[in-house]
């Protein structure tokens, strides 16, 4: 692929041989989208193509061609740099990333649908940006770009309410929803890289485990909700959100459903600070039919179930 000013007759074409004949460095002529590329030529352009020789040299009507040619050249350049350009025209800005833990026995109980034999140990439900989603709608979940992790991503990111191996809309909704908001940090900027450095976190997390060190385990037993905040605080280092089912009507207890780490851009633990409530970024992905989760109340005891309470 070449890339070619946009010109009238008369005009010297950008080429494969490179930009000699105009005095270009041959960065200008490069098919590879660079990012900001735009800015890149139409600084450089009036910092050092433009020499004043060469302008004196030039007629006005070649001159005035020349340079809308080039500007339309960095225009061309510049809608092909970077996915994210293609989005909205809003800026997309987040400040935190939540590694979002769910039980899925809560999840089966939430759903208007029973689960078959949901996993037995906390699972991922998605990383999300806080502020922003659907960052590019362009940007399509491609499955074959993450067939080197698919044997954990069916293990430690399943559909709970889905238990179909070859079922991955769950994963597609996550990525298309926050993936490509993600997306913007190098660290994220691919499907493989958004769900390959989620799987790692989560295994650096290891909730599981934590849990059961602390001595929370599921059961029929009701916790203080204080009490498990104070085991995942003192384990950790920072405050993590954990959200909850209300109690049904006839019910005492709310019953655990989601435990949310927050990361910084550097990808480093922080505190959660969301009020009571949530964000409302985060509002939609937890509707999942019969209920709703929400900050847990420190008031209320705690239950964290083993088994799925079928509907009657």
């Amino acid at each position: 692929m070449t890339f070619a000013c946009f010109h009238r007759k008369k005009l010297p074409v950008v080429s494969k041989h490179g930009c000699d004949h105009l005095k270009l460095p041959s960065r200008c002529c490069r098919s590879t989208p660079q990012k900001n590329v735009s800015a890149f030529l139409c600084s450089s352009y009036w910092g050092g193509f433009m020499q004043q020789s060469l302008i004196n040299k030039m007629k006005p009507a070649k001159l005035h061609y020349w340079i809308l040619g080039c500007f339309s050249m960095a225009l061309c350049c510049g809608s092909t740099s970077d996915k994210f350009l293609l989005s909205d025209s809003h800026p997309h800005t987040w400040e935190k990333l939540y590694l979002a833990h769910h039980w899925p026995v809560t999840v089966c109980k939430m759903s208007a649908n029973d689960c078959q034999d949901p996993p037995e140990y906390w699972t991922i439900h998605g990383l999300w940006p806080n502020k922003a989603e659907e960052c590019n709608r362009t940007w399509h979940f491609n499955v074959t770009e993450i067939k080197d992790l698919l044997s954990d991503m069916r293990h430690y990111w399943p559909d709970v309410l889905h238990s179909s191996l070859n079922r991955t809309q769950f994963w597609k909704h996550e990525w298309e929803k926050h993936g490509t908001c993600a997306a913007t940090l190098q660290i994220l900027n691919s499907q493989k890289k958004y769900f390959g450095k989620a799987l790692e976190l989560y295994q650096h997390i290891d909730l599981n485990s934590c849990l059961l060190k602390a001595g929370i385990k599921p059961g029929s037993t009701y916790y203080q909700m204080t009490a498990i905040k104070e085991a995942l605080t003192s384990f950790y280092g920072v405050t993590p959100k954990i959200q909850c089912l209300p109690p049904e009507e006839g019910e005492k207890a709310q019953t655990i459903g989601q435990i949310e780490f927050c990361f910084t851009k550097k990808l480093e633990l922080k505190n959660c600070t969301e009020s009571k409530g949530g964000s409302k970024w985060m509002q939609a992905d937890l509707q999942l039919g019969t209920g709703e989760l929400s900050v847990c109340d420190d008031t209320l005891p705690t239950y964290y179930p083993s088994q799925v309470q079928r509907h009657k």
